[in-house]
C-alpha cells in the first residue's frame, strides 16, 4: 500500500487560462484593426473616369484648402520635402508619387509641389481624384 491515501491521476486539462488568452487577443485584434491611421481631410476635385493610381509603398503628398503641404499626413515645407524626397529618390528612382490637393486649395501651391517633383525628376506622379457623381 501507498502511504498518504489514494492519489487520483491528473488527466484532465484545465483550458480556462487559454480561453482568457484568446479573448484578450481577440479584443486586441479587433482594437487595432478598427483604429486606422486618419489621413488629412480634402475635398478632392471630381473627375469623368479615374483609375486609381495609389501603389504598394507610394508616397501621398497632400495641399490642403489653406496651402499646407503634407507628406505622409506630417506637415512639412518645400525645403522640408525637397530633402525628403531626395532620400526617396536616393532609395527608389521609380518611386511612385500620388498628390492629393483639394478642390480649393491654392493652385500656386500644387503647381510648387509638381514643379519640385519635376526638378527632381521624380516621373512617377499621379494626381489623385474623387470618384465621379452620378447624373
Amino acid at each position: 500500500m501507498k502511504a498518504g491515501g489514494s492519489r487520483k491521476a491528473y488527466d484532465d486539462i484545465n483550458i480556462t487560462p487559454m480561453l482568457d488568452l484568446a479573448y484578450v487577443l481577440l479584443v486586441i485584434f479587433i482594437l487595432m484593426a478598427t483604429a486606422s491611421v486618419q489621413g488629412i481631410k480634402v475635398e478632392l476635385p471630381k473627375a469623368s473616369a479615374s483609375q486609381s493610381l495609389v501603389q504598394p509603398k507610394t508616397i501621398a503628398l497632400t495641399v490642403n484648402n489653406a496651402g499646407q503641404v503634407f507628406m505622409d499626413a506630417y506637415p512639412v515645407t518645400l525645403p522640408d520635402l525637397e530633402t525628403r524626397l531626395r532620400n526617396a529618390k536616393a532609395s527608389n528612382p521609380e518611386q511612385p508619387i500620388v498628390l492629393k490637393g483639394d478642390g480649393g486649395a491654392q493652385y500656386a501651391k500644387v503647381m510648387e509641389v509638381l514643379d519640385l517633383c519635376r526638378k527632381l525628376e521624380l516621373s512617377k506622379v499621379g494626381l489623385v481624384t474623387g470618384k465621379p457623381t452620378a447624373g
